[in-house]
């Protein structure tokens, strides 16, 4: 599954994230989520801006957020603050815009990255090859953020892999070590451990929900570092 957000004080945030779904009948593969230590979500992230992509971004008064502990990592993610009555325009230029990376591109990187995070690096020879097929789109209506100043706005989009022999054997050695419990970044969830938060031991983020719905069902968790 997938995401990208927008911020400032008394104005609104806007997130939009791509996540990728893998699932055998009722279990879900999540990945251990560094952001918030010790939590579980789908693998996925927010997309990477590219350079021609500064001059329309600054018309529309866009402001880059960088997560402080990992900001070698979110350099260039389309993540930051609007104002309110330029969150139209922003969605317009995201949404017509050719200077960020596609979702096909945002996946296989984010997947890339993360399978070094959680102990698979084994497994990155087999995501150039892999292909998306989206499941669907969901868009938050614009939240008040806990302690904050702005409310955060999301749309989110899950996809599925495709089915060539290749990608299916890139799910079943996600579904094989997800099952085996052998390795601690990564676990298998079902649909009511994700409703409940807890999956045995670990925490699991809110956005899981939407691998299998359509709505939230928790607040979101608190990141390592305050933002």
């Amino acid at each position: 599954m997938h995401r990208q957000r927008c911020r400032l004080a008394g104005h609104r945030t806007a997130s939009d994230p791509r996540r990728i779904r893998v699932k055998d009948d009722d279990g879900y593969v999540l990945f251990h989520t560094p952001y918030t230590p010790g939590s579980f979500g789908p693998p996925g992230g927010v997309f990477k801006l590219r350079i021609p992509a500064q001059a329309a971004l600054d018309r529309i008064g866009f402001r880059e957020e960088r997560r402080g502990t990992r900001q070698s990592v979110t350099y260039a993610d389309l993540r930051g603050f609007v104002s309110s009555r330029r969150l139209g325009a922003f969605l317009r230029w995201f949404g017509d815009s050719a200077d960020r990376e596609s979702a096909r591109d945002c996946l296989r990187r984010e997947i890339f990255e993360e399978l070094g995070e959680v102990g698979l690096p084994h497994l990155r020879t087999m995501v150039a090859s892999l292909s998306f097929t989206l499941v669907r789109a969901v868009t938050e209506a614009p939240r008040t953020v806990p302690g904050r100043s702005y409310r955060q706005f999301r749309h989110i989009e899950v996809y599925e892999l495709g089915r060539s022999a290749a990608e299916d054997r890139f799910r079943r050695a996600l579904l094989r070590t997800a099952r085996s419990g052998e390795t601690p970044g990564v676990v298998l969830s079902t649909s009511s451990e994700i409703i409940s938060g807890r999956c045995r031991a670990v925490l699991v983020g809110p956005q899981s929900a939407y691998l299998f719905g359509v709505r939230r069902v928790r607040e979101d968790l608190p990141p390592a570092a305050a933002q």
